[in-house]
């Protein structure tokens, strides 16, 4: 296993904004850490921006606070905010952009899952008439393709795309045991990044809803990790997470119960939730899609066959939101780690925003 999880540290520090070019290479064709920069671009400026969603304990999303509802904590230190917006989002126009990304995960799901999604999918995009909430694009991720389709607010013309397209049996199957997971969380990790380097250069908030149990986590007692793979796979954490959160992209991740890989149960992604401040305490595991989505400030719904009904839950987010500002106190060191909190001044209301952010100095 110490060879595989030198394989493993190389193809996650090496996806980059090069989306799907590396999709058929085989692990042994992964270029090492040498390839790789030391370290993430700084900033241009402190500027942290943050969309906060605020729920009941029923659920449900309140609307009409204000700014002094809110207290932000940086390392549990109180921030200024700088700017506050209050988002009515579906239910009231707004001059904030909202965009929902649905993503067909064909690569890491089943074929019997593959099946369903599509099957619920046709479901949450004919419903209405076809008339989506918000302005929404399809990707159906394979190990042969991918792709946005147009952005548009028509479900049935995305329905009929879906149906055009072929998902056919994977070249990349469990069955190819570790190395085959290796190629899989390299297809996908760089469909991830193709998606958050394009909605970089678009305003406003996105709602990325990835279908499917995701990559394997390939982590286990068994794969030791070097001093030089945990700065590697260190540096593609923080990679990762600085572009969720300047790309403004909240991350869901929705399946069916049963349907993820022997390694990632539904509840052993829990384990990696913290964020990781150092190499030192680095893991495979830090990268999985349920841990970036809980702390992009989305969720993971994994109790349901409804996956229509687990994406209407995702979209309840956007009905009210706050986007609010600060300016993050200067870092020490490349690459330190803060946690954020957003504390609201009302009893019975729980604030969900991302869980931190890597400062540089």
């Amino acid at each position: 296993m110490r060879a595989s999880s030198q394989v493993l540290i190389a193809l996650f520090c090496w996806f980059s904004f090069t989306g799907f070019a590396q999709q058929g290479a085989s692990p042994a064709q992964v270029p090492t850490l040498a390839n790789r920069p030391s370290a993430v671009a700084p900033p241009a400026n402190r500027r942290i921006t943050l969309d906060v969603v605020v729920t009941e304990h029923s659920g449900n999303t309140v609307s009409g606070l204000q700014q002094q509802d809110f207290t932000l904590l940086d390392d549990k230190q109180p921030q200024t905010i700088t700017s506050f917006y209050a988002a009515g989002g579906i239910s009231t126009p707004v001059d904030i952009p909202l965009k929902v990304i649905l993503l067909v995960d064909a690569v890491n799901t089943p074929f019997r899952g593959v099946a369903l999604q599509r099957v619920q999918l046709d479901k949450f995009l004919r419903h209405d008439g076809g008339e989506l909430p918000l302005p929404t694009s399809l990707t159906i991720l394979t190990d042969k393709s991918g792709g946005q389709t147009p952005v548009t607010q028509d479900g049935n013309v995305l329905a009929d795309s879906l149906n055009s397209q072929q998902t056919g049996l994977r070249t990349i199957t469990r069955s190819q045991g570790f190395y085959g997971g290796v190629e899989r969380a390299n297809l996908s990790l760089g469909a991830l990044e193709q998606i958050l380097s394009s909605e970089a250069t678009q305003p406003g908030r996105k709602l990325l809803i990835w279908l499917g149990p995701g990559w394997p986590l390939l982590t286990g007692p068994r794969v030791r990790l070097t001093t030089k793979d945990q700065d590697g796979l260190f540096n593609a954490v923080v990679r990762l997470s600085t572009a969720l959160r300047e790309a403004r992209v909240t991350l869901y991740n929705v399946y069916p119960p049963g349907m993820s890989n022997s390694l990632a149960s539904e509840v052993y992604y829990e384990s990696f939730l913290k964020g990781v401040g150092s190499a030192s305490k680095v893991t495979n595991g830090n990268l999985a899609v349920q841990v970036l989505a809980v702390q992009s400030g989305g969720r993971v719904l994994n109790a349901s066959n409804d996956i229509a009904g687990s994406i209407e839950k995702c979209l309840v987010d956007a009905k009210a939101f706050y986007t609010l500002s600060f300016d993050s106190p200067p870092a020490d060191h490349a690459n330190e780690y803060h946690n954020l909190q957003v504390k609201i001044g009302k009893p019975g209301l729980t604030a969900r925003t991302r869980t931190g952010y890597y400062a540089q100095p």
